[in-house]
Parts: C-alpha cells; sequence; structure tokens
C-alpha cells in the first residue's frame, strides 16, 4: 500500500480518536470499581490517544485535528455509554451528538 504521508497522518488522527475512546473506558471502569484495568485503560488509551494526535497534527491544522479527536472521543463514548452500560438514548441527546458530527465535517469543509 503507498499512501502519501497526509494520508497516514489522517488514519494516525482517526486511531487517536478511538484511543481516546479506550482512555474514556477507564474512567467508566475506575467509577465501578474496577481499579486495576481502569488505571491501566487510562494509561494506554489516553497515552496513545495524545501520541498519535502528535503525529497526525504535523500536516493536518491544529484546530481540525483537535475537533476531529474530540468529535471521535464524544461520539464513540457516548455511543459506548449507550450500548454498555445503558445511558439515555433519548432522541435530543442522539440530536446533539449529530451536532458535533456535523460541526466537524463543516470545519474540515470549510478549511
Amino acid at each position: 500500500m503507498n499512501l502519501d504521508i497526509t494520508t497516514w497522518h489522517w488514519l494516525a488522527l482517526l486511531a487517536s480518536g478511538a484511543c481516546e475512546i479506550v482512555g474514556v473506558s477507564g474512567f467508566a471502569r475506575l467509577h465501578r470499581g474496577q481499579r486495576a484495568s481502569g488505571i491501566a485503560l487510562l494509561g494506554v488509551g489516553f497515552g496513545c490517544s495524545l501520541g498519535l494526535l502528535s503525529i497526525a497534527m504535523r500536516s493536518i491544522d491544529m484546530g481540525i485535528a483537535y475537533a476531529v479527536f474530540t468529535g471521535i472521543g464524544t461520539l464513540g463514548s457516548t455511543l459506548m455509554g449507550m450500548w454498555l452500560w445503558g445511558e439515555s438514548r433519548r432522541p435530543l441527546r442522539l440530536a446533539f451528538v449529530g451536532l458535533i458530527v456535523v460541526a466537524v465535517v463543516g470545519l474540515k469543509l470549510a478549511s
């Protein structure tokens, strides 16, 4: 596979968002009393997410990179909370999460 460097940076950004979700799941485990696995997920998830975000920002503007990073983390964490821990699935909540996605895409299109 012969990808240019910017494509690799976008892949790193997507992976950083996924790692952010892992880190947030560490918070959830700590809250539920699973101390060891919570701390491990926090460290690995957030450490990897910030490292990959740093790599992605070598060719992606900071504002776009951070918006995508936090958007993936917000969307993924919200969906994970609904799926795994029975958090609210109210339509208004889903609509506001959808607005985050629209805003991130809008930032990219406007850049």
